[in-house]
């Protein structure tokens, strides 16, 4: 589900935070813990911080930091190191993800330190579900933006071919509509019905106390 949108010419954080707060006004509750997910962008980060701040949980995409990696790299190394750094990702564990992303990491310092240098800025952001202990659980649907890409793509078949916007507010309604003619046909995130756990396990990160009725 689609819960806001919001026209701009750039990325930033002012106009990132204004997303965000339009959807707490309108009753998003997050001081039960949140799990953002997000790819490299220092404004979205920005934004999460100052809007949610110790309630919410930063996940990095690990597709964005994958591909990021490999782009220091010439065309007969990044399949190698693609695929080393998938089968990190897809470890169960952080600390087997971790020892098998620094052994990466020796690999490439050797080869070229810009790439080495890629792979442990915001390494740890990668591994926040693991850290979680739930890679196993729903590390397919929540270690990458695939969730919203997904959305781009299906909104894109929907309204791509439209070129000509009368006005702004012509582009809103289009936008919504959209999103709502997409809406039905989008996918449950794998194994959403254990999301309980991805709770627990954020607010006892967070060490966020909740009271419960008697």
């Amino acid at each position: 589900i689609s819960l806001g949108f919001i026209e701009s010419a750039t990325e930033n954080s002012t106009v990132i935070k204004d997303c965000l707060n339009r959807i707490i006004r309108r009753g998003f509750k997050y001081k039960q813990g949140i799990l953002v997910i997000a790819d490299g962008s220092k404004a979205i980060k920005k934004a999460v911080k100052e809007v949610f701040g110790k309630y919410a949980l930063l996940q990095r995409c690990q597709w964005h930091k994958r591909e990021n990696i490999v782009k220091y790299l010439n065309e007969s190394q990044q399949r190698y190191f693609r695929l080393k750094l998938q089968s990190a990702y897809e470890e169960p564990t952080y600390e087997k993800a971790k020892e098998k992303l620094m052994e990466i990491y020796n690999e490439l310092i050797k080869i070229n330190r810009s790439a080495a240098q890629s792979l442990l800025e915001g390494l740890e952001e990668t591994l926040t579900v693991h850290k979680l202990g739930l890679r196993a659980v729903c590390g397919k649907s929540l270690t990458t933006t695939n969730v919203i890409e997904s959305v781009n793509s299906r909104l894109r078949s929907v309204i791509g071919r439209i070129t000509r916007w009368q006005n702004s507010k012509m582009l809103h309604r289009w936008m919504a509509c959209g999103l709502l003619e997409i809406e039905p046909g989008l996918r449950r995130i794998h194994n959403y019905k254990k999301l309980n756990l991805l709770k627990e396990a954020i607010q006892n990160s967070l060490s966020i106390k909740i009271l419960r009725a008697a």
